[in-house]
């Protein structure tokens, strides 16, 4: 049944359409988008069977008070 679906001539006609419907501006954004996703994708699916915890950020102490000289001590 889907052996016959992904023809050459299949694959160029969705191309034109796809070319017609979204635009020449607008077709590198689309693939900029989509290549982020499937990174997004593929790092979280090796992220989640990854034994190993993420790298967490460290604490750092916060900053002493600056002595204001108009408070009363």
């Amino acid at each position: 049944m889907f052996g016959d679906l992904f023809q050459p001539t299949h694959l160029l006609i969705l191309g034109l359409v796809i070319f017609v419907f979204f635009g020449a501006k607008r077709l590198p954004e689309l693939g900029k988008g989509l290549g982020e996703g499937l990174k997004g994708f593929k790092d979280g699916i090796k992220s989640a069977g990854d034994p190993t915890p993420p790298v967490q950020q460290q604490n750092v102490a916060p900053a002493p008070p600056k002595n204001d000289p108009t408070e009363p001590k």
